[in-house]
């Protein structure tokens, strides 16, 4: 996994407060992609939960909570209602009995394709309006922050559909 380049800050902070305005706005479309996808039974700390498992098939609860950011029994709760909905299992961890591993199901990996399905509508409608150069310089530079976020989170390296690269 790549590291990021540690040294003296050479970033302008202009462009980190415009990364972080279009990161706000981008969760005011994943948000309406969310209800848009059939009333979406899950909550936003739900989804986000269900994205995280998605990246990384069996990560375990306890990295889960620290990824959320939550404590051990918000993260019990959060999974037992997306199990209950049937979009996420529980299994013993091969390594650990005693540590829970995650899995989407069927059921969750078809949520996830629907509301990713309206996002993309919603973030082409956007993308169309803007000239070819313009989507190129963006492509190129949100590749390349990917990377970066990436290894800063500890996530795997990732194809442009956000599945894990071969």
């Amino acid at each position: 996994m790549p590291t990021p380049a540690l040294g003296p800050r050479t970033t302008d902070p202009d462009v980190a407060r415009a990364v972080s305005d279009i990161a706000e706005l981008l969760d005011v479309v994943y948000e309406n992609a969310r209800q848009a996808a059939a009333a979406s039974p899950v909550s936003a700390t739900q989804l986000r939960l269900m994205f995280l498992v998605d990246r990384r098939p069996g990560l375990r609860m306890r990295d889960l909570g620290r990824l959320l950011g939550a404590a051990g029994p918000s993260v019990t709760r959060l999974c037992d209602r997306l199990e209950a909905a049937g979009f996420l299992r529980r299994h013993s961890c091969p390594d650990d009995g005693r540590e829970i591993t995650l899995l989407l199901t069927p059921a969750g990996h078809r949520h996830l394709a629907h509301i990713r399905e309206a996002r993309e509508q919603m973030l082409g409608q956007a993308l169309d309006a803007m000239p070819a150069d313009g989507r190129h310089a963006l492509a190129s530079g949100l590749a390349a922050l990917q990377v970066s976020i990436s290894g800063i989170a500890g996530f795997p390296q990732q194809d442009n559909r956000g599945r894990p690269a071969a």
